[in-house]
């Protein structure tokens, strides 16, 4: 049964010492599909399980996009990225140096991606890992990627970098909101490695000039 309240449940979690016990009741609502917003290296991500269909729908109309949007499937660690996207020598070494940061990189995906998440004519997906203290301890309680996309609504040129803001504007549109303060608002530099060589898609927190 999928999670579902009638306000966003809100989580005050220390940036630096994450308190696990808030960890763990965010995970619930995860592994129970709810959509939650939570704070990156780059600024806040909504965030489902893979698995939830009801949940990527929800995030879509959140943000109004529509099924050529590249969403991004976020990693704890390059071991977890490994196993959902293709990776020749030199992709792997170049993806590996900039990890964890504010890079996310466009792949070919792995057969056992859910082809719903991907391209629809590329079969491609993003793939990043977060350098945020909240975000990898979430992560790794979760035990497995999170299906995400940057908080960016409608309209707007910036995503939103407060949690007691997004519980505000999207209380009755999300199952909960983790606030470890202010995140940045620029979103995570955007690589295409899909061709084999690097392209630049978007400009944000990451250096582009390494690629």
């Amino acid at each position: 049964m999928a999670y579902a309240a009638p306000v966003a449940r809100y989580f005050d979690i220390h940036p630096e010492n994450p308190q696990l016990r808030l960890i763990d009741k965010v995970v619930e609502i995860l592994r129970a599909d709810g959509l939650i917003a939570y704070p990156t290296d780059s600024c806040y991500a909504l965030g489902c399980r893979v698995g939830n269909q009801h949940g990527l729908d929800r995030i879509r109309a959140i943000r109004h996009l529509d099924d050529k949007h590249h969403f991004t499937l976020v990693c704890h660690d390059f071991a977890q990225l490994g196993q959902l996207v293709h990776l020749d020598n030199a992709v792997f070494r170049a993806v590996k140096a900039a990890t964890p940061g504010g890079y996310t990189f466009i792949l070919p995906a792995d057969r056992g991606v859910p082809r719903r998440v991907l391209h629809p004519k590329k079969r491609t997906i993003g793939v990043r890992i977060p350098e945020h203290v909240v975000a990898q301890a979430l992560l790794a309680e979760f035990g497995e990627p999170l299906l995400s996309s940057t908080l960016l609504l409608p309209g707007e040129e910036e995503p939103l970098t407060q949690g007691w803001q997004i519980k505000e504007e999207l209380d009755h549109v999300l199952d909960a909101v983790i606030d470890s303060g202010e995140t940045g608002s620029t979103p995570t530099t955007v690589v295409d490695f899909s061709s084999g060589e690097p392209e630049i898609v978007r400009v944000g927190t990451g250096d582009p000039s390494r690629f």
